[in-house]
């Protein structure tokens, strides 16, 4: 998943990223297990939390949305 990719490639733990949301690490878990959706300010959070355009997870969504 992307947020995934994007966590790991910036040398990030879920706890780490949860700190910076101000969240519990179970919630950046079920977001990245696809149990928990997220809205655009939450996507737009994530990006700053993680360090990515998040322009571009929009993009990877628009490109897989007809496979």
């Amino acid at each position: 998943m992307f947020l995934i990719e994007k966590r790991k490639k910036a040398g990030l733990t879920q706890t780490e990223v949860a700190a910076k949301l101000k969240r519990y690490q179970s919630f950046v878990a079920s977001v990245e297990t696809g149990q928990r959706k997220l809205d655009v300010v939450q996507l737009i959070a994530f990006a700053e939390a993680i360090g990515f355009d998040p322009r571009d997870a929009i993009k990877r969504m628009m490109a897989t949305k007809d496979d």
